[in-house]
């Protein structure tokens, strides 16, 4: 089939390269109006190998919005939240070609309740259907080809044989399909972040409570994981979620309870709880230098939200940032892929050192504080962290070290619902 993809979010992209490599022919155009195309690159390796692969076999082309020939199967729309405005200008496009409908309209786009409507409404002699968003950054191709469930919102009949045709590559005939009117399939999506929001946020709250009756929270995590009613996803407790859609969709999702004259509160809460445990380092360098971190050099280990992604959306970082800096301190920061963002967000100044080597961050430091599990953080030199910091004490964010044995090298510890 030929499929035309519009957007440059991860989603667009991923959907464009997988499109292509299991046979369809895809057109995409990441940019609405513009001659950006050929720069269009991902953090994300492996993606940008899949893109590049297809369109050297010509399966998929990189192009402007023009170049888009009008003999489409299916049309794709991926887009971000605030970019309503680049999708209005495609559609209000299509509307003025010479394009036989109807056509298959599929939306990939985070905008939230009733989004798919609203694009409806301008090309309403489509068909159109919604297919969420399932691409996660830093595991991106896989998050996308290993589930086990699809939930697709259509709206007519007729949409059901030709978006399984789409799909059927990838997803056999032995995959679950889930279809759903698209209002519920769109509720389904925040629905899923809220519920894993949730799941993370109990962890944390279980976490405080571990630590002040003296129980590891690592072996309550293996426990609950162990029950084949719960599973072991979204339970590892820590500094605190992130990342850009996965929050919008819970403040989203908050919104419309709200909205809907519902007293509900448990999201509420969830936010709040998140929100506080983004200060969890912070309160324990606090308590633990008794209130005094004034002229105190504090490293830290990662900036993106979690790890394989340069992100730092919603980012425990930021908070550790203002926290400590409201404090005298200053902040040495490594990260494998963020600094360029944080950089740019910051800008210069004298209380934050931007470091390329995460052991130049360590130098002369107090603490140092791990908030984001990126691989070359797991294994630690420590000898040589004694000879750099000024003081021997790791605050672990992520819980990834072995408190014992960190212990044992001769530095303080403290984990999250961990002695």
């Amino acid at each position: 089939m030929k499929i035309a993809v519009y957007g440059a979010t991860l989603n667009a992209g991923v959907m464009a390269g997988l499109f292509a490599e299991y046979g369809h022919q895809v057109f995409w155009s990441p940019y609405s109006s513009d001659d950006q195309t050929s720069s269009i690159q991902y953090q994300d390796k492996t993606v940008n190998q899949l893109i590049s692969t297809q369109a050297q076999t010509k399966r998929l082309s990189v192009c402007d919005l023009a170049e888009i020939p009008l003999h489409i199967d299916a049309y794709f729309f991926a887009f971000n939240s605030n970019e309503e405005q680049q999708v209005d200008f495609i559609l209000n496009y299509l509307q003025q070609q010479p394009i036989i409908h109807p056509k298959l309209m599929i939306n990939g786009s985070s905008f939230g309740l009733n989004g798919t409507t609203a694009l409806k409404q301008k090309l309403p002699q489509d068909y159109w259907c919604y297919l969420p968003d399932m691409v996660q950054e830093g595991n991106a191709i896989n998050s996308v080809l290993q589930v086990s469930h699809v939930v697709i919102g259509i709206d007519h009949l007729d949409v059901k044989p030709q978006i399984k045709e789409i799909l059927r590559p990838f997803y056999r005939a032995n995959h679950h399909y889930v279809f759903m009117p698209v209002l519920d399939a769109e509720f389904t999506k925040l629905s899923i972040s809220g519920m894993l929001a949730t799941r993370i946020s109990y962890m944390n709250d279980l976490a405080q409570v571990a630590e002040k009756l003296n129980i590891d929270i690592a072996n309550v995590r293996l426990g609950l994981g162990a029950d084949n009613r719960i599973g072991s996803s979204y339970l590892a407790a820590g500094a605190g979620f992130g990342g850009a859609n996965f929050s919008h969709d819970i403040l989203t999702l908050s919104k419309t309870i709200a909205d809907a004259g519902v007293k509900g509160q448990l999201l509420e809460q969830v936010w709040e709880i998140n929100e506080q445990q983004k200060e969890i380092l912070f309160r324990k360098l606090w308590n633990y230098y008794q209130c005094d971190l004034k002229g105190k050099v504090i490293a830290i280990w990662g900036a993106s939200f979690k790890e394989d992604t340069p992100r730092t959306d919603y980012s425990p970082i930021h908070t550790m940032l203002q926290a400590l800096w409201a404090q005298g301190a200053i902040v040495q920061l490594h990260d494998p892929q963020a600094l360029s963002l944080i950089a740019e967000q910051y800008g210069n100044r004298a209380d934050l050192v931007l470091c390329e080597d995460q052991y130049e961050a360590t130098q002369g430091a107090a603490a140092l504080c791990l908030l984001t599990a990126w691989k070359q953080y797991l294994s630690l030199d420590y000898r040589l962290l004694h000879q750099l910091m000024q003081h021997p004490l790791i605050l672990d964010g992520r819980n990834i070290y072995d408190p014992d044995y960190v212990k044992a090298q001769g530095f303080a510890y403290a984990g999250v619902g961990r002695q």
